[in-house]
């Protein structure tokens, strides 16, 4: 059941990344990064009342830590996405998304050095090969591997700092989940995506009301644009919740790589974005890595 939810989440992210990446023309990053946040939480609190009226069990009793990992994670998601649409900026949409699924990576050495559970030998292969695919995604065609050190990709740099955000998120909404008990997941996950995102909304709110408090009114102005997004993001964070309270978030997040296939058909068939023989060749290698890290590591 989680692989079926998990496709719909990546379905979900893919679709509603791509409706972000199209924001941008109207809106700053700060303000369309917000919009998940401002228009999905009283969708995500509304299902969550219905579905927690509609439970056997009721409402799970929510522990004091639950509240701080709740709001770490949703602070992790907010740098991520700002992030994210950051490397569209420098980049694309396509080869932003390739740098930020560094986040399979981010966490297998996260989870060596910190929680001591490192990759068995393939693991690392793999995580090498995605190295090498990232770093030829950075350099320009036909510049050689070892002018890496003196070539600075800001999109990498923000791609990579995406990933690790939300690596950072998806542990912490695994963590947050588990925590309520033995509730049914759905219930589990839709607590903790209304109790994160009404955590974003206040928090990025007082960061766009103090540095550009425009925003907000030309948010609602393009509701027509936006509204889909704030649907399409509580679907994705949803599907993720709930997967990740079925199973564990590197098994989830590895499965929802396949976001990389779906990116590259939106942004011909959506976005008109046309990419180079190389720049697939690299995300192929990405891809490879990633995979390679979920089957073997």
């Amino acid at each position: 059941m989680w692989i079926a939810v998990t496709f719909l989440a990546t379905i979900f992210q893919t679709l509603r990344t791509a409706a972000q990446a199209r924001l941008r023309p109207d809106l700053s990053v700060n303000a369309a990064s917000y919009v998940r946040y401002i228009l999905g939480a009283p969708i995500s609190i509304t299902a969550c009342a219905v579905v927690v009226w509609w439970s056997a069990d009721g409402m799970p009793t929510i522990p004091t830590r639950f509240w701080f990992i709740v709001i770490g994670a949703g602070v992790a998601q907010i740098i991520a996405t700002i992030a994210l649409l950051t490397s569209f900026d420098r980049r694309d949409y396509a080869i932003g998304t390739v740098y930020s699924k560094t986040e399979v990576i981010q966490v297998a050495i996260f989870s060596a050095v910190l929680v001591g559970e490192p990759l068995r030998l393939w693991g690392w292969i793999s995580v090498v090969a995605v190295l090498i695919g990232v770093i030829k995604l950075a350099l320009p065609p036909g510049t050689p591997l070892r002018h890496v050190v003196r070539h600075r990709d800001r999109a990498a740099q923000a791609g990579v700092l995406a990933g690790a955000g939300f690596a950072l998120a998806s542990v912490g909404i695994r963590w947050a989940s588990t925590s309520l008990g033995d509730h049914p997941a759905l219930v589990r996950g839709l607590v903790t995506l209304a109790a994160m995102n009404t955590a974003q909304t206040i928090v990025n709110g007082i960061w766009i009301q103090i540095r550009e408090p425009e925003s907000i009114g030309v948010i609602f102005r393009h509701w027509k644009r936006t509204l889909p997004v704030g649907a399409m993001s509580v679907g994705g964070s949803a599907s993720w919740a709930i997967a990740m309270s079925m199973e564990t978030a590197a098994k989830v997040r590895s499965l929802g790589q396949l976001e990389l296939l779906l990116t590259f058909l939106v942004s011909r068939a959506w976005l008109h974005q046309r990419h180079q023989r190389s720049e697939f060749i690299a995300s192929g290698i990405v891809l490879v890595g990633i995979l390679g890290v979920t089957l073997f590591g």
